[in-house]
């Protein structure tokens, strides 16, 4: 019998939480608990490279995949399987958490054992979320990703961290309880069908649903992701979640969860309600170019690094969204590919400005200044990474943004004009921050003694700054997985919204006869 990697991937995670509920927590203890929960860590992103070496690449279809009755009353199995699109989510997913454990390590004193143990469920949850072919499983993981996450801000965030968690919550949480009406109308569609109920995601992708039943399903899961994303106008909790979080809350928010959302359209909204999608897509184009438009003009405006780089991720994952509406090959495979390229700049973004927090207790852009003098090594990953998000050819960010942009282009020119202006802006905010925190005279004595970076931080980086590189000069390397499942995607799409639109043209056309 194969080993059942993806179920040990979302248990290895429970098991670390529950081997460290069995350590005291005390601060002689402090030091066991950070490295248990680290090396649970490494071993899960050890694993996401075990899967991504086995998993072959030129098939579209789900691999690894498990299934066991759950529920069979009601049809919910645990079904989990991976494609192209998931496994290298998973891989994000096991990369970013041991680089939010690490650098939690000067800033997180109170709590630890509880952190380390909520870090680890919410790593559980991701990656449930991204390997779950039911949709009841998939809910679950969901839903359960919530709560570690509202604590992680609530409880080790910063001064309005309260207010902040709440609204991720019920932000989220609304969108999330409309998704699950769809997803109960979609069995019992099933079961109207073939007399049998079903979560099970193959199966409902071959289901013929009804053009109004579409409209409202798609509606109800698009709103659910477009909240997670965040797409304007729904992005509002975005600046409070992440400003108020942790550094590693936000480097896991900014890095997996947003992703959630986009995932979701990919996987769910699109393929399972095609002809909504196809009638729909224009209308989530056009809000995700106001987003990118929007996202960039404000964080122009931040005096605050971390809101800046919070509102920077508004514009980067309206990019995505673009990619995704576009509904062509290279749309959609920029899209997979920029979900990746954010979570690794953008992550290392959130990673920089919490050392400075830590080292100075402020973000305000302001307080800095001159710092290339004073730690030049921390200045110049700061450099490579601020490249790698506003797309310079070479870096990871170039090959994403190109491909949603070809994509675009071809879909629809006026979205990619304004679209590409979006990279300008963002080239504009991000240069503009660097130069007043790195450059000029060291005004603030308060910097004159800042420390470079420690060999903790050197472990933190490297990775980050060596991924940024790899992805910008090999990117066949992580497309190659991504292609044949992205062709699957927009094959059912298209399938679907044709077979679905000659019905409908057939139904009129014998109504007329009949007439």
């Amino acid at each position: 019998m194969m080993f059942p990697i993806l179920s040990s991937l979302v248990a290895l995670p429970i098991a670390g939480a529950i081997l460290l509920l069995f350590v005291r927590d005390d601060e002689h203890n402090e030091p066991l608990v950070r490295n248990i929960a680290l090396v649970v860590s490494l071993l899960v992103f050890a694993q996401t490279l075990l899967l991504w070496s086995r998993f072959n690449a030129g098939s579209a279809e789900f691999q690894f995949v498990e299934r066991h009755a759950w529920i069979p009353a009601f049809g919910i199995s645990y079904l989990v399987g991976v494609d192209g699109i998931s496994l290298l989510l998973l891989v994000l997913t096991g990369f970013l958490t041991p680089l939010a454990l690490l650098s939690s390590w000067e800033s997180v004193h109170k709590k630890t054992k509880a952190f380390c143990i909520f870090v680890l469920l919410l790593e559980s949850a991701m990656m449930g979320v991204f390997v779950s072919l039911d949709l009841f499983l998939f809910y679950i993981f969901w839903d359960a990703m919530l709560i570690p996450m509202y604590f992680l801000i609530g409880i080790w965030g910063y001064d309005r961290r309260v207010y902040a968690a709440v609204k991720f919550m019920l932000y989220t949480m609304a969108g999330s309880v409309l998704m699950l009406l769809a997803i109960l109308a979609l069995a019992y569609l099933h079961n109207a069908a073939t007399g049998a109920y079903s979560f099970d995601l193959l199966r409902l992708y071959d289901l013929r649903i009804p053009p109004p039943m579409q409209f409202w399903c798609f509606l109800a899961f698009a709103l659910a992701f477009a909240i997670k994303v965040p797409l304007f106008p729904f992005h509002t909790w975005l600046p409070d979640a992440h400003v108020e979080a942790p550094t590693a809350g936000s480097v896991i928010l900014a890095g997996v969860l947003l992703k959630m959302g986009t995932y979701g359209l990919v996987r769910f909204a699109f393929p399972l309600f095609p002809l909504a999608a196809s009638y729909f897509a224009p209308y989530l184009a056009l809000l995700a170019v106001i987003g990118i438009m929007y996202g960039a003009l404000v964080a122009m405006v931040q005096p605050d690094m971390k809101k800046l780089v919070a509102y920077s991720s508004v514009s980067h994952l309206g990019f995505v969204v673009l990619g995704i509406a576009a509904m062509n090959t290279q749309g959609v495979q920029g899209a997979v590919y920029q979900m990746l390229n954010h979570g690794v700049s953008t992550g290392g973004l959130f990673l920089i400005v919490g050392m400075l927090s830590d080292r100075r207790h402020t973000r305000l852009i302001s307080e800095y200044g001159g710092l290339k003098r004073v730690v030049p090594h921390l200045v110049a990953v700061f450099l490579i990474v601020t490249l790698s998000s506003i797309g310079l050819p070479g870096l990871n960010g170039f090959v994403g943004e190109l491909l949603i942009l070809l994509g675009a282009f071809r879909w629809s020119p006026r979205a990619a004009a304004f679209a590409a202006s979006g990279v300008i802006l963002s080239a504009t905010y991000m240069l503009w921050m660097f130069q007043r925190v790195n450059y000029g005279p060291v005004n603030n004595d308060k910097n004159k003694t800042m420390r470079d970076l420690s060999a903790r931080e050197w472990a933190i980086l490297v990775p980050i700054v060596a991924m940024i590189a790899l992805m910008g000069v090999l990117p066949n390397m992580f497309l190659r997985p991504i292609g044949p499942s992205v062709e699957r995607m927009l094959n059912q799409v298209r399938q679907g919204a044709g077979v679905q639109i000659q019905a409908i043209k057939n139904s009129e056309f014998g109504s007329r006869n009949s007439d």
